[in-house]
This record gives structure tokens, C-alpha cells and sequence, in this order.
């Protein structure tokens, strides 16, 4: 398994971070290249499930994840159930002294292809980073309108 989190302060609070955070179509507003859909239970509990579709035009593939742990308005935590992303993820919204909150997102993963995977991971990684931290940069503004 491979550890990704990245951390990003956000003006808004908790409750309206996660409100826009857990509002699966409007995804495609924060996270780069990628729009969510709910594919099976309310979106809003543990147990339903999600598909993310990441990529340009055709291009791309679906991540599909089940929710495991739903805890408004601090956790959404997923497992990954594709064939391209195996492993968990999880959002966390903590409120800060004096206001706002902080946006974490974590995900431990397994890299498709082995060896090769975990090597290709690890020159990827700051670039992966530097995604993840954009889009939570995109949501922390998205929250504050």
C-alpha cells in the first residue's frame, strides 16, 4: 500500500465543507478531471456507493468505492472497489480554533502492475499531491461562496 494525505485550511466551516464536499455532482466544480455519481443507496450513509469517472472526453476510467464510514460534517471514508484503485480513502474536516476548518484527504492505495506499479507510484507521488492539494484548494474556495 502506498500513503497519500494532503492538507489544505478552508475559511468555511465544517458543516459547509462538508455539505459542498458530500454533494457528489457538483464534484466535477472541485476535483479535477473527475465528476461523481451515486450508483447505489442515498450517497449519504455507510454502505451506499459511488463511481467516479476521471479523465478528458472518453478518456479515462471509473473508480468505483463504497462508503465505510459516514460521520457528518468530520468523515466520509470510501474503499476503493475498482480494478484500477484498490485500497481506502477518507476526507476529514476539522474545525479551527477561531473559525473555519482544515480539509485533510488521505488515501492508502495499492498501484496497479506490481513492482512496476509501486516504482511508477512513487515517481508520481508529488504530482499526486499536488492534485489532491489543488482540488482541496477548489473546495475550500467553492465553500466559502
Amino acid at each position: 500500500m502506498t500513503h497519500l494525505a494532503v492538507a489544505v485550511d478552508a475559511e468555511a466551516s465544517p458543516e459547509r465543507v462538508f455539505g459542498v464536499l458530500t454533494d457528489w455532482g457538483r464534484h466535477h466544480e472541485w476535483m479535477s478531471l473527475t465528476s461523481a455519481r451515486v450508483i447505489a443507496g442515498d450517497g449519504h450513509s455507510a454502505g451506499s456507493a459511488l463511481a467516479a469517472f476521471t479523465g478528458v472526453g472518453p478518456i479515462g476510467f471509473t473508480d468505483t468505492m463504497e462508503i465505510t464510514d459516514w460521520d457528518p460534517p468530520h468523515t466520509v471514508a470510501v474503499r476503493h472497489t475498482g480494478r484500477q484503485l484498490r485500497g481506502t480513502g477518507a476526507f476529514r474536516v476539522i474545525p479551527r480554533p477561531g473559525g473555519g476548518s482544515t480539509i485533510v484527504w488521505e488515501e492508502d492505495l495499492e498501484p496497479p502492475f506490481g513492482a512496476a506499479g509501486r516504482l511508477g507510484w512513487n515517481l508520481a507521488r508529488p504530482v499526486g499531491a499536488a492534485f489532491l492539494r489543488r482540488s482541496l484548494r477548489r473546495l475550500a474556495k467553492l465553500s466559502a461562496v
